[in-house]
């Protein structure tokens, strides 16, 4: 078999025995249906109103836990390895840097794949009955489609901060920063920078600023699940400076594909001996 099967396989392996997928789709299940059941009792209903409410207070969940799973999971790949010893003798088997790394990170994906696909099927089970087939394979399984790619891209994240860090305290803190950063920082820093400079800044004029909001894959994953353009713009903040662009599902699907291998290619290249 090819050695980065091999490995990926074996990376798949310790996390199923060691229990993460199942609580961390037991993590997913349990709130999910919490929001779903419990998400309008202030207005003095249960159960799933509408399925474009649904999904919008699942993103709310999905886009503070999830990346902070997948950054849990990877940080330590590459530099626990170093601090434990054990590198150096995964080196001397015949396997390049590359195949190393790769099997590292299609082990740990498809880890996070199985328990975020499984932590959201029974709620999926539940709004198919609810609202039909067509309607819930449309959104909801786009929904969880764009979770798993955000999700993987900061599994992407965690990996080049694995590669980058000397130690393995240092990589966590990073991995918290990075968490952050993304879940509560960057959005009122672009806020802030907007209404600070009234919105005249050089070359960022008029609708380009809201574009900014690619930078951040959180951010991405949000406007990729909402249904109108309103709701974006009620979202991030940005009002009327929303482009009708940046709700096409064909752009922010390629933003999160390029979140997933930009950090992994620099990765890749910042592991070369």
């Amino acid at each position: 078999m090819n050695p980065t099967l091999t490995l990926a396989s074996k990376e798949l392996r310790e996390r199923l025995r060691n229990r993460w997928v199942l609580a961390i789709a037991l993590v997913f299940t349990a709130f999910s249906l919490l929001i779903t059941y419990f998400g309008g009792a202030q207005q003095g209903q249960l159960g799933p109103q509408s399925l474009a409410t649904t999904i919008t207070s699942l993103v709310s969940l999905v886009i503070y836990l999830l990346p902070l799973i997948a950054l849990l999971m990877g940080f330590d790949t590459i530099v626990g390895e170093r601090e434990r010893g054990s590198l150096e003798l995964l080196l001397t088997h015949p396997i390049s840097r590359g195949q190393l790394l790769m099997g590292k990170y299609l082990g740990l994906a498809a880890a996070l794949t199985l328990s975020t696909l499984g932590g959201f099927a029974l709620v999926g089970g539940l709004l198919w009955r609810q609202f039909g087939a067509s309607a819930t394979l449309l959104h909801y399984g786009g929904f969880v489609v764009t979770a798993t790619l955000m999700g993987l891209s900061f599994l992407s994240l965690a990996l080049l901060l694995s590669v980058l860090s000397r130690e393995r305290t240092r990589a966590s803190g990073l991995a918290i920063m990075l968490w952050f950063g993304f879940a509560l920082v960057f959005d009122l820093a672009l806020l802030g920078l907007l209404v600070g400079t009234g919105g005249q800044i050089p070359g960022l004029s008029g609708d380009r600023f809201a574009w900014l909001l690619l930078l951040n894959p959180a951010d991405v994953f949000r406007i990729a699940n909402v249904f109108t353009l309103d709701q974006v713009a009620g979202l991030t903040g940005l009002g009327t400076l929303m482009p009708p662009q940046l709700a096409s599902p064909w752009i922010m699907g390629s933003a999160l594909l390029a979140w997933i291998v930009a950090p992994l290619l620099l990765a890749l290249w910042k592991f070369k001996p």
